[in-house]
C-alpha cells in the first residue's frame, strides 16, 4: 500500500472515531470536546509513528555498498 492510501485510511479512522466518540459520550459540550481533541491527538499520533518507520524503510540510515560481483 502507498503512502497516500494508508494516509486517506488513517484520516477515515480518525473521522470514524470522532463521530463515534460524539455519539456514545455525549455529556456535555466540554467533554465532547475533550474526547474529540484525545481521539484526533492519538489517530495523528499513529499516523506520525506510521509515516515515521515507513519512510525510515524507504531511505536508511546506512547505505549498503555493493561488491562489484553482485
Amino acid at each position: 500500500m502507498g503512502f497516500l492510501a494508508t494516509t486517506i485510511i488513517f484520516i477515515l479512522i480518525g473521522v470514524v472515531a470522532s463521530l463515534s466518540t460524539l455519539i456514545c459520550c455525549n455529556r456535555g459540550p466540554s467533554t465532547n470536546l475533550f474526547h474529540l481533541t484525545l481521539v484526533i491527538t492519538a489517530t495523528a499520533c499513529c499516523w506520525m509513528m506510521w509515516a515515521i518507520v515507513y519512510l525510515a524503510q524507504l531511505n536508511p540510515l546506512i547505505v549498503p555498498i555493493l561488491n562489484e560481483g553482485e
